[in-house]
């Protein structure tokens, strides 16, 4: 996709048009192996800093991929470094970065790196003895380890992972991010320094460092360079020690509006219309990790005003929305779903928001809240829209309930975008469209899009990810078949000519440019295709 923006150009444009106009050459850094010898000529610290990479040396002179060759500060202090006259190359900043990593190893896995050798502690749960204890908090508040732990926590955000990932193995600890979905295993550090990690870790979450044979659950506030991040940590023993997984929240990323989420103008119409009603319920469902919760707080956003009172009851808080009241469930008290919703309903709220439905009781209470004049919004881990009425109905809510107070059901996975930078396009082979059956006819004769994989996305063809939707919004037919306890698949069929599935969505972002096939299919797999041809919004 073109960076530019009318006639604007943006800054690496912009570099990368100086560059050419100068004369100083383009380096590609795809499949580029540089000899160790060249490597040793500048230490892993400076490259980084001054974000450049050593290429070749000869006859006295260092070429050098630089993201900012016009940076003459740098070149003369690489050059007393080196020792070497700097040959200047560019290369883009994403390129470089990716180079760097792949020849010097992460910041983290170096300083992992260098400090193996001065810990020597034994890894197995059952050998760590008081005396080990008190020395793994001591070594849990040294320095260099509190770097390595905030700087693998600091390499996570600066690629946009949701999720750390340490997983102790017999011979050795793998640290993984999950970026858009996906995880992506990290240079492990040393299997020594195990237990100090997860301590430093127990330790910034408020745990027990002591407790090692008990699942755990803490919290973090984590401050990174223009971000305040939380991240939720949970622990669980495993044969080899502990495995601790670390769920970051970045305010900055995830709070997004509701026509940011990737909902087309139809569905978008259907789901305010359902947000103006002033009472009923609104569900969101899908699995763990399809953005629910994003959806349920666009949607409060949007629909808040100071007139309104709006009260929400989640587990956990995963983020502090102005102006609304949220309450943290927290079972060990006895404030749970159930509960809390009795407490909020004598608070006089206009609007609530359950996190969850978990089970009838929570069910039965907000379906009777809608009943008295309350607009609820809540989620179900459900596979589909159709899905959330038979499962409240399984729940023991009555027929007429479910068809007097609900509204709209919204199902929804999340499918990654097509990276921009390697992005290409092509036409769909006769194979290609054979598996796609009888929905071929929708994709015969168009030009599709696909990338390769590139530095900038980690070689998978994705960066960043984007909601497909499908929306049952409640008519009179519907309603009236819920009174005989139908099936997902007879609900499906009453929902109308223009019921889009999720399937049927993500092919319509297919046929934008925005996704694959191979990646709506990954994702509605589990997604019933009762017709055999799904209807493309327009």
């Amino acid at each position: 996709m073109d960076k530019r923006s009318g006639n604007i150009l943006d800054d690496e444009e912009l570099k990368h048009t100086l560059v050419v106009q100068c004369g100083i050459p383009c380096q590609d850094l795809a499949n580029l192996e540089i000899p160790r010898q060249v490597l040793q000529c500048l230490p892993a610290d400076i490259a980084q800093r001054y974000r450049v990479l050593p290429l070749s040396v000869q006859d006295g002179q260092l070429k050098l991929a630089m993201a900012d060759p016009f940076d003459f500060s740098a070149i003369d202090d690489l050059n007393a470094i080196s020792g070497l006259e700097i040959v200047r190359c560019y290369a883009r900043p994403g390129e470089l970065t990716d180079a760097i990593r792949r020849h010097y190893g992460t910041s983290a896995a170096r300083m992992a790196n260098s400090l193996a050798p001065e810990t020597k502690l034994s890894t197995t749960p059952e050998s760590e003895t008081e005396d080990s204890i008190g020395h793994l908090h001591d070594l849990a508040r040294e320095p260099s380890l509190i770097n390595l732990v905030n700087l693998i926590i600091l390499e996570a955000v600066g690629d946009q992972a949701s999720d750390i990932h340490i997983e102790p193995f017999e011979h050795e600890l793998k640290v993984k991010y999950r970026i858009d979905g996906v995880l992506h295993e990290m240079a492990p550090p040393s299997k020594h320094l195990q237990s100090a990690i997860i301590s430093r870790i127990k330790i910034m979450a408020q745990m027990n460092i002591a407790e090692r044979f008990l699942p755990q659950d803490g919290h973090i506030k984590f401050t990174a360079p223009g971000a305040n991040i939380d991240i939720r940590v949970s622990t669980v023993p495993t044969m080899y020690g502990e495995s601790m997984v670390l769920r970051i929240l970045d305010k900055s990323t995830t709070l997004r509006k509701l026509s940011e989420l990737g909902m087309d103008e139809h569905l978008l119409n259907s789901f305010n219309a359902v947000l103006r009603r002033p009472h009923g319920i609104m569900l969101v469902t899908g699995p763990t990790g399809s953005g629910k919760t994003t959806t349920l707080y666009a949607a409060l956003k949007h629909i808040y005003t100071p007139a309104k009172k709006i009260i929400t009851i989640e587990d956990p808080v995963e983020f502090h929305l102005e102006g609304i009241n949220q309450i943290q469930v927290n079972p060990k008290r006895g404030l749970t779903f159930a509960n809390g919703l009795r407490s909020i309903l004598r608070q006089d709220p206009d609007i609530i928001m359950v996190g969850e439905i978990r089970d009838g009781e929570t069910a039965d209470i907000a379906i009777r809240s809608a009943l008295t004049g309350h607009l609820v919004f809540s989620s179900l881990h459900t596979n589909d829209s159709a899905g959330a009425i038979t499962r409240l109905l399984d729940m023991g809510i009555e027929p007429f309930l479910l068809a007097t107070t609900v509204e709209g059901v919204v199902a929804q996975r999340l499918v990654r975008v097509l990276c921009d930078r390697c992005v290409e396009e092509y036409e769909p082979s006769a194979q290609l469209l054979e598996q796609l059956g009888n929905d071929a006819g929708l994709f015969k004769g168009k030009t599709l899009r696909r990338a390769p994989g590139c530095q900038d996305c980690h070689h998978t063809g994705y960066r960043g990810r984007i909601g497909i939707f499908e929306m049952i919004k409640l008519n009179d037919s519907i309603r009236e078949i819920i009174m005989k306890r139908p099936s997902s698949s007879q609900i499906r069929h009453t929902a109308g000519s223009d019921f889009v599935d999720m399937r049927g969505n993500g092919y319509h972002k297919v046929l934008a440019g925005l996704t694959t096939l191979e990646e709506v299919w990954r994702v509605t797999q589990d997604t019933q295709q009762e017709n055999g041809k799904v209807k493309v919004a327009n």
